[in-house]
């Protein structure tokens, strides 16, 4: 149990407060009693859902053609499913290691498999990316909105339950990772603008979050108190590879000391924070000194005043600025104001671990405050100077349109989510920008294609809004600059490899003099310059900046297997991995590496082809590169 929690006793009613249930599928019929039948269920997104209680909810209505279920909610976290028999090898025996043993929810297998029942409907506003792909119930009931918006569409659909996973201290609980939308419906309701049964599910495990996060038990109808409690979902954080540390060093020379942050989850949010480490710690000298290619931004000085974070999520790199000292300017007696968390479960436990008064510099709010400058306009703009609002995207246009949630016409990888409340934010404060970073490029099946292309096919940013786009080969400013100088910036932070064909393009459109060639200064953009720039500086770019679950024998198969995923079905990418399975000097720590993916240690000639190139993916790796 959480730090100064009591049990609650099971089938009681508290004085203004909940009753109490040790059984999840007593309470699901309570909950349908209580709303007849008709339930229009609130969902928090990510790591909030209460597993236990969703699961009866959704059990309790397949089980009854009479009862009707609706479900709104974003971010359905799921562990992967393994799409080979290689990555069956590697994620199977560390499954839970890595993501937890929570149960997956009901309503997604269900989605994934035979499909939902009649009376039980399912619409999220946010992907787990890539996660529905090719699910034709999921692309269909997918509902695009910004993340501050997605509060009115849900409150449209006139919830009248809303769930939700809190830890509990006495007679308070707190909505800890999942104050985005919940904080809001809460006070709509107790201003009479909404009616609604809340319920929670206890899970102590959570890091009790005070302040606006707080939820005293009057607000509550019920609670679970399961006899076991779920157990968190973790992402475990992927290596942060050399182009994502390049873009993170890019990045780290546009952020003003004083001035505000926001970042996002994944490898290129780790490399900014490891970036802004190092540039306080003064280790960056040396580097900028060997750089290949001209760089943007001036601020490489340490932090004097230190940053103040307004963030829609809450990441493991803004907890290590803070923990560094980094985010320490203060706005309202916090240094970090953010929406939601789900992350890696170290960060649960630094969050647990920390002194209540230390824990209350970091205040979760709801995402109308984080995303957006309305109510209290003046405060915040106030409080967000310099804001510097770094995320990423997948595509980005030679005009500055960026694809940041679709993979095609129509399919849906992610969601907007707070991406663009973060550009009205940008054009709306004085001194701030959106910072849009992506790898410059993108190896699949074997084949290397460019991220910065002529059109984009789904538009997610439109090119009215172009501000700041990174790759790993520098800055491109693009606010308020001429369609001509937009195509010739981008051009220059390309890959050199496709930087003719994007020049033809725009010349065949008639968007670029004719005569204009890349500077020489930018036409050298390749791995081999990155990695002759960065390979001397490994001590201050880790593979992992803030940890890892992964074993060290994994940490050696990730690059191979990241290496046997690009090649994919090309027949002369695997031959080439299977050849240096032959030529190439063993691995430092092969023999470990192919017993954990359960192949013998030692080569043998009638090796199976894929542990062939398996063992040459493994050997190119340790000869350097990534």
């Amino acid at each position: 149990m959480g730090r100064g929690s009591r049990p609650i006793p099971v089938g009681a009613t508290l004085a203004d407060g909940p009753q109490v249930f040790s059984d999840a599928d007593a309470l699901a019929r309570a909950i349908f009693d209580d709303c007849d039948g008709d339930v229009r269920l609130a969902l928090p997104l990510g790591l909030g859902k209460p597993i236990t209680l969703v699961n009866a909810l959704v059990q309790t209505a397949a089980a009854d053609p009479t009862l009707k279920l609706s479900i709104f909610t974003a971010l359905t976290l799921q562990k992967p499913k393994p799409s080979s028999d290689m990555e069956a090898r590697f994620l199977e025996p560390a499954m839970d290691r890595l993501f937890g043993t929570a149960p997956p929810l009901l309503y997604a297998e269900m989605i994934s498999g035979d499909g939902l029942p009649d009376n039980i409907n399912v619409s999220e506003f946010f992907f787990q990316a890539g996660s529905w792909l090719g699910n034709d119930y999921a692309q269909r009931h997918y509902i695009s909105a910004n993340y501050t918006h997605a509060r009115d569409v849900l409150i449209a659909q006139e919830p009248n339950v809303l769930v939700q996973l809190m830890p509990r201290q006495g007679e308070h609980f707190s909505m800890s990772c999942n104050t985005d939308i919940s904080a809001d419906l809460f006070a709509r309701r107790a201003t009479g603008e909404l009616e609604f049964i809340a319920v929670a599910e206890v899970c102590d495990v959570l890091p009790f979050m005070s302040g606006p996060a707080e939820v005293e038990q009057g607000a509550l109808a019920m609670v679970l108190e399961p006899p076991q409690q779920i157990d968190l979902f973790s992402v475990p954080r992927q290596p942060v590879s050399r182009a994502q540390h390049a873009i993170g060093l890019h990045v780290s020379r546009l952020i003003r000391d004083g001035g505000t942050l926001q970042i996002g989850i994944g490898g290129i949010g780790d490399a900014v924070a490891q970036a802004l480490l190092s540039r306080d710690r003064g280790d960056l000298a040396d580097l900028w000194r060997d750089a290949p290619l001209p760089l943007s931004g001036e601020d490489v000085a340490p932090f004097d005043e230190g940053l103040y974070a307004v963030s829609e999520m809450l990441v493991g790199g803004l907890l290590s600025l803070f923990d560094a000292g980094i985010l320490r300017r203060e706005v309202d007696g916090a240094a970090i104001h953010a929406g939601f968390f789900v992350d890696a479960r170290d960060m649960y436990a630094r969050l647990r671990e920390m002194s209540p008064e230390r824990r209350a510099k970091i205040q979760m709010m709801p995402v109308s405050f984080t995303n957006a400058l309305y109510s209290d306009e003046a405060a915040k703009r106030t409080a967000r100077r310099h804001a510097r609002f770094v995320n990423a995207a997948m595509q980005v246009s030679l005009l500055g349109d960026a694809m940041s949630d679709a993979a095609e016409p129509g399919a849906v990888v992610s969601g907007v989510g707070g991406q663009f409340n973060f550009f009205e934010q940008a054009f709306a404060l004085e001194d701030a920008h959106a910072i849009l970073t992506l790898p410059a490029t993108r190896t699949s099946g074997g084949s290397v294609t460019s991220n910065i292309v002529w059109q984009v096919p789904v538009t997610t940013v439109p090119r009215h809004m172009r501000d700041v786009v990174v790759t790993e080969y520098g800055a491109a400013f693009l606010r308020g600059e001429t369609d001509e100088e937009v195509i010739k910036r981008l051009i220059c932070i390309a890959d050199s490899r496709f930087q003719r064909e994007l020049l033809d393009e725009a010349r065949s459109a008639g968007k670029i003099d004719p005569a204009w060639q890349v500077p020489a200064a930018h036409a050298a953009n390749t791995p081999e310059t990155l990695s002759r720039w960065l390979a001397p500086h490994r001590a201050v770019l880790p593979a992992f900046p803030f940890g890892t679950d992964f074993t060290e024998t994994e940490r050696d198969l990730l690059p191979a297997l990241s290496r046997l995923k690009n090649a994919g079905s090309d027949r002369a990418a695997l031959a080439r991995l299977v050849w240096a399975s032959f030529r190439s000097p063993v691995h430092p720590r092969e023999g470990e590496a192919m017993a954990r993916m359960g192949y013998r240690r030692e080569a043998r000639l009638r090796e199976p082809l894929d542990a062939r190139a398996l063992r040459g993916a493994l050997r190119k790796s340790a000869q350097g590169g990534e």
